[in-house]
Order: structure tokens, then C-alpha cells, then sequence
């Protein structure tokens, strides 16, 4: 695993996290890898989030930041607001965003960063919920039925051999970052599809199949009071529909 890691900045979209928030993990993490910074986003919480980030940033100290969104805007606006401050605020060369109760490790981070290293002309970083032996997947079994058919239509819908386009951990070069997130996202709930898309649309297809990298986690563990409603399970279908139908012609 590389020890130098290229500066890299984590979105951190929180919503009514002010029970649940892991900060010592995040106080770990960064005390060990100071090249990553994070910026959490209160995205319109009714309870104490915002006081809490604002405090765990000035504590981490360095160039951790905390910023408010009102009203509520939905996880695709509070990761495109905090991927923007970054990319402006910041010489950050990678930028990415992951989910607030960590259901995927912190220590993810730097085995996504090591394929850089490897690959340079990979510029979109996924992280895959892959169950298999040797790795701790820990997934409700319904979700996971769920998840791999609407990951199934995603990939149809994309034409890419995508496994897992929903998993809340992702890393994007800093310069894709800002091209793709400039404007708003058609859709409020599978934003990470439409980033694809966009990729695709900025890169052309060939480029984008080099560009994007899926690696599988070593671990990821579901986590209680997930924001993610049965409702948005029921309009996931008809979003991905709308993500295809206005980006089609790049689709194909």
C-alpha cells in the first residue's frame, strides 16, 4: 500500500447524523494519513449534525472543513456542493465522497488510491460491494437481491459491465470531478448512475471504459438508520429510465 498518497479530498454528505457520526474513526484516519482531508456537509439536519461537524473539523484541524446546506437538498446536491468546494477551495488532485457512517472503512481509501499507482489512466475510482470469500460483506439479504437487479439495469442502461454503481464510496481526478458535478443532477437518489453517464458523455466511450475502475472492498457492513427509504427503492426504476432517456445518445 503506498504511504505517499496523492492529496485527496473526501465529501462527506450528512443528513440528521448527529447520533450516529463515528468521529473517533474519522480522528483516526486522518491523524495517519494527513494527505487526506475531509469535508463533511450538513445537508439541512433538524438535529445537532451541523454543530458536531463544525466541531470534529476544527478539532482534526488542517484543511478539514465543515459547510451548510438549508434547506434540505438530498444527498446528489450536499456530495455536487462539497465536490465544488474542493475542486475550488482546494489543489486537491483526487476528490471524492463516502458515506457518513463509514458502512465502507475509512481504510478503503488508500487501497483505491493504490490503483492510481498502478493505473495511471484511471481517473474514476468505485468502490464494489462484491460478495466473496476472503472479504466481509455484510449486507441485509433483501438489499442484496434488490441492489444486484437494479444493478443489473443500470449496467444494460449504461452499456458498461458495471457491477455496483450504488456503493458509497468513490474517487474521482480532481479535473473529471470538476467538469462532471458543474451542474445539477436529474436525478435526487442514483446520482452515482448519472455520473457515469457523464463520464461517458465528457470522455467518449472508449476513454471512459479505461478510465473507470471498479475495486472490490475488502469489507463494507450495513449499518442501522439508513436514509435509504422502500420508496426510493420503488422509484429507482423509473429514475434510471430518465438518467438513459437524457443521456441516450452518448449511451450508445
Amino acid at each position: 500500500m503506498l504511504r505517499d498518497l496523492p492529496r485527496t479530498g473526501i465529501v462527506v454528505p450528512c443528513y440528521n447524523e448527529g447520533a450516529r457520526l463515528p468521529v473517533a474513526d474519522y480522528e483516526r484516519f486522518a491523524a495517519r494519513w494527513p494527505q487526506v482531508s475531509f469535508c463533511f456537509v450538513d445537508d439541512g439536519s433538524h438535529d445537532d449534525t451541523g454543530r458536531l461537524i463544525r466541531r470534529t473539523a476544527q478539532d482534526m484541524g488542517g484543511a478539514h472543513c465543515a459547510i451548510a446546506l438549508t434547506p434540505n437538498r438530498g444527498k446528489a446536491e450536499a456530495v455536487r456542493a462539497g465536490v465544488q468546494h474542493v475542486t475550488s477551495e482546494t489543489d486537491c488532485a483526487f476528490v471524492g465522497y463516502w458515506d457518513a457512517d463509514l458502512a465502507t472503512p475509512l481504510e478503503e481509501i488508500p487501497r483505491l488510491l493504490d490503483v492510481v499507482a498502478l493505473r495511471p489512466n484511471v481517473r474514476f475510482l468505485c468502490g464494489s460491494r462484491v460478495r466473496r470469500m476472503g472479504a466481509t460483506i455484510e449486507r441485509a439479504t433483501y438489499r442484496h437481491v434488490l441492489g444486484r437487479g437494479f444493478a443489473t439495469c443500470a449496467s444494460l442502461a449504461l452499456r458498461l459491465p458495471i457491477y455496483d454503481t450504488q456503493c458509497g464510496a468513490k474517487l474521482l481526478e480532481a479535473a473529471l470531478a470538476r467538469e462532471i458535478f458543474a451542474a445539477p443532477f436529474i436525478s435526487r437518489w442514483i446520482f452515482d448512475v448519472e455520473l457515469v453517464a457523464r463520464t461517458v458523455a465528457s470522455l467518449g466511450r472508449e476513454q471512459a471504459v479505461g478510465a473507470i475502475f471498479e475495486l472490490p472492498l475488502e469489507a463494507w457492513r450495513e449499518q442501522g438508520g439508513s436514509k435509504l427509504s422502500a420508496r426510493a427503492y420503488v422509484r429507482a426504476p423509473w429514475e434510471l429510465l430518465k438518467v438513459w432517456k437524457s443521456y441516450r445518445t452518448a449511451l450508445r
